[in-house]
């Protein structure tokens, strides 16, 4: 990726201030002295390295479909309060933005809130430690993020409808930056779900993508990412959390797309009672990699969190998990669980596992594991004996297997989209 590309001014046509602009070359700057990573690292072990492709993918492209196309593929199946749309980085539509400002809430493109809210960026922007190993690919990001929106909620405003955003890829050498910031004030209440899609099922290109929860005292979070990219797309997301006193923050991230796609999840629990449910959900066939990588921070007494992570592999897919539960010194009566599961619906399948347990304290209950398995012989002969094809079967099975990490959305529509999804991916593997 060359260094060109993005400008001091936003692709939207907002200056931006100094001290982005500042940032944004420091990060750079950092990005072009960071190694590329080696697979005997022990934070990109398993990992595929020579699938990772950057190649010559640049920001800002103009893509082929057109503003009205993308529009009319940015529905969403639930009811929302407000929607954000961009393709390749740039904002085509934000609606309901007005209407949540009437409650002191925000929710703005990053352009935007660069005129409008610029503390708040300035404060929390890329605030929290990427340190799982793609250092290199969160100042990619800081470089380039210019697309995804702020959302800030006041104290003891509860938003009853979820916001959604829709991120579009468009082009076979763009590459996007999606990025959510979410600020929950204390007592406050929010959900969002991110669409990342491209245009072409089996397009290449790039995604290297941000979100940020701060979960204020009291709040509760709800995110879901929705992962869609075509099938040759290189993807990192980096995801972080960071839970004060008594808030609740839960977040969701399914994995249907890209050749390779990089996920690392940290939450971080700093205020007394708080709690952090982090699950993942991923479909591969063919070749494709999921790898993924996790967390869970626990800074001080009396926090709760729990991972449960489920992939289904098909054809000669592959995962890629490794997890840390981390209990500090004076954390005790810490409560911690972690759990992978593994689904191989191919003998050529591929799964990895490395869950893991640092603690510092004798006052906890924390407990991990993981599994790899293939689909019951028994229940496949029972689905056979009824006429189902077994691919179809199994793939049924599958979709068992997934409703305990669907069955946790506490939005039931959101949780039916999330069906639909993947049903649709499983349809795609006929």
């Amino acid at each position: 990726m060359a260094k060109s590309g993005v400008s001091a001014a936003d692709r939207n046509g907002v200056t931006e201030p100094s001290w982005w602009i500042g940032r944004k070359a420091e990060a750079m700057k950092k990005f072009q002295a960071s190694p590329m990573p080696k697979r005997n690292e022990e934070d990109w072990r398993f990992a595929t390295i020579g699938a990772i492709e950057l190649g010559n993918f640049q920001p800002g492209q103009k893509g082929s479909t057109t503003a009205e196309d993308l529009l009319k593929r940015s529905t969403a199946s639930f009811p929302h309060a407000a929607k954000a749309v961009f393709a390749n980085d740039r904002l085509l539509y934000l609606e309901g933005s007005e209407k949540l400002a009437q409650q002191g809430v925000v929710f703005e493109s990053l352009s935007v809130a660069l005129e409008k809210h610029p503390a708040l960026l300035e404060k929390y922007f890329m605030a929290h430690p990427v340190d799982l190993g793609a250092q290199k690919f969160a100042a990619l990001h800081a470089a380039h993020a210019s697309a995804g929106v702020l959302i800030h909620v006041p104290k003891n405003v509860e938003l009853e409808l979820p916001l959604v955003a829709f991120h579009w890829l468009d082009g076979a050498e763009s590459a996007v930056f999606p990025h959510t910031l979410i600020v929950a004030g204390e007592n406050s209440k929010v959900t969002m779900v991110d669409f990342l899609g491209s245009t072409d099922a089996r397009g290449a290109g790039l995604a290297c993508g941000v979100n940020d929860l701060l979960v204020g005292v009291g709040a509760k979070v709800n995110y879901v990412g929705l992962q869609q990219w075509g099938s040759a797309v290189t993807s990192f997301q980096l995801n972080s959390t960071r839970v004060e006193k008594d808030g609740e923050a839960r977040s969701l991230f399914v994995n249907l797309g890209a050749a390779y796609a990089r996920q690392e999840s940290r939450s971080t629990l700093v205020g007394g009672g708080a709690r952090s449910e982090m699950l993942g959900l991923s479909v591969g066939n063919n070749r494709q990699e999921f790898d993924q990588r996790t967390l869970q921070c626990h800074d001080v007494p009396n926090t709760w969190s729990d991972l449960l992570y489920k992939n289904a592999l098909d054809d000669r897919s592959k995962s890629i998990f490794k997890g840390l539960i981390r209990v500090a010194p004076g954390a005790a009566k810490t409560d911690a669980y972690q759990n992978n599961r593994n689904l191989l619906l191919n003998p050529e399948a591929e799964a990895d596992s490395m869950p893991g347990l640092e603690i510092l304290n004798d006052d906890v209950r924390c407990t991990h594991g993981a599994t790899t398995g293939q689909i019951d012989q028994d229940q496949l002969f029972y689905l056979m004996a009824r006429g189902i094809e077994p691919r179809t079967g199994a793939q049924l099975l599958a979709h068992g297997f997934f409703e305990e990490v669907i069955a946790r959305l506490p939005d039931k529509k959101i949780g039916e989209a999330v069906r639909v999804a993947v049903a649709d991916k499983f349809a795609s593997m006929r």
